[in-house]
């Protein structure tokens, strides 16, 4: 995939980005040099080679997953400046 100055342009104006128009050329030619590297990535065989989110091999620690309710609404509601009945207390809105 080649990549040309209107394509640059278009891009820039999608991602917001003021690019004056003499840096099109050269904007042009850093991405389809990326585009390159990435045409080169995609010919490599990665058959076989697993997942990985680091570079090195570790597992990550798992706890047991229980429902619980958390039991400790009195400690939440301690911390608000007024509570009635278990619940927080806010001024009315009415608009």
């Amino acid at each position: 995939m080649s990549v040309d100055k209107a394509t640059v342009a278009k891009i820039a104006r999608l991602a917001r980005l003021r690019v004056p128009e003499e840096n099109l050329d050269g904007l042009a030619g850093e991405l389809n040099n990326i585009l390159g590297w990435i045409e080169q990535l995609n010919e490599l065989n990665t058959a076989g080679v697993e997942p990985m989110t680091s570079v090195v091999a570790m597992s990550l620690p798992k706890r047991q997953d229980a429902v619980t309710d958390g039991g400790r609404a009195e400690d939440v509601v301690r911390n608000a400046p007024e509570a009635v009945g278990g619940y927080f207390v806010v001024p009315k809105v009415i608009e």
